[in-house]
């Protein structure tokens, strides 16, 4: 498969691309993002564009690759719900329009995250604004899976973009160890996320939406051996 993926820098995405690029089944990897992530591999292209909300300009690009991944996000803590509605949801769906319009039904895998309030009438600000972008996604052309990861634990020496999680992680690590051997399927690490992503989009899951048992469960079918 030929793979776009959205939010390479962050934590989520650089679990996803490390295992991107470790697949024999993903053949290229485009990264696009405000940033370029600064790693170097045959398989990798970057793409840093003027304006990430308008790739109108990448169609023909966009349209040789048959699947995305999506990890692009920000925390809602402490965001103007404006701002957390204008990148979670109206970005996500300028980007999802656009590649829909230049490669119809191309795979596209969208991280949300465990609580996402599909009846987009819950209390919860975020998570009402997450099942929004969900259940919009899912009326556009495309074949759509959602990944509702709980607590995420990086490995590889990943780590997140946001000062307070990665004081969070480092004092928490053995913690979260911890709580993966006791309850596994709680806990989900970033080769997890990254190997159940690409395993979803080459063999495709029963279910649409994946909760955290679901994330693992696929994460550990194609896991390599050893």
């Amino acid at each position: 498969m030929k793979v776009i993926l959205f939010g390479a820098t962050g934590m989520v995405g650089q679990g996803v691309l490390r295992e991107c690029l470790l697949d024999d089944r993903v053949e290229q990897v485009l990264a696009i993002g405000r940033t370029a992530t600064g790693a170097v591999h045959p398989k990798l292209a970057e793409l840093v564009p003027d304006d990430l909300a308008d790739l109108s300009g990448h169609a023909a690009e966009l349209a040789r690759h048959d699947t995305c991944f999506f990890c692009l996000g920000v925390s809602s803590a402490g965001l103007p719900a404006e701002d957390y509605e204008r990148i979670t949801y109206q970005l996500t769906l300028s980007i999802a329009r656009t590649l829909a319009a230049a490669r119809p039904h191309a795979t596209f895998v969208y991280v949300s995250g465990a609580g996402t309030d599909s009846s987009e009438r819950g209390r919860v600000r975020w998570a009402r604004v997450k099942g929004a972008t969900e259940n919009a996604l899912k009326r556009l052309p495309l074949t759509t899976f959602f990944f509702r990861p709980g607590v995420v634990q990086p490995l590889h020496g990943i780590t997140s973009k946001t000062p307070l999680y990665r004081a969070i992680y480092r004092y928490t690590g053995p913690l979260l160890s911890l709580l993966r051997r006791l309850l596994p399927a709680t806990v989900t690490t970033t080769e997890e996320l990254g190997l159940a992503m690409v395993s979803v989009a080459a063999d495709g899951y029963p279910r649409q939406i994946l909760e955290p048992r679901d994330i693992t469960a696929a994460g550990r079918r194609d896991r390599p051996a050893g």
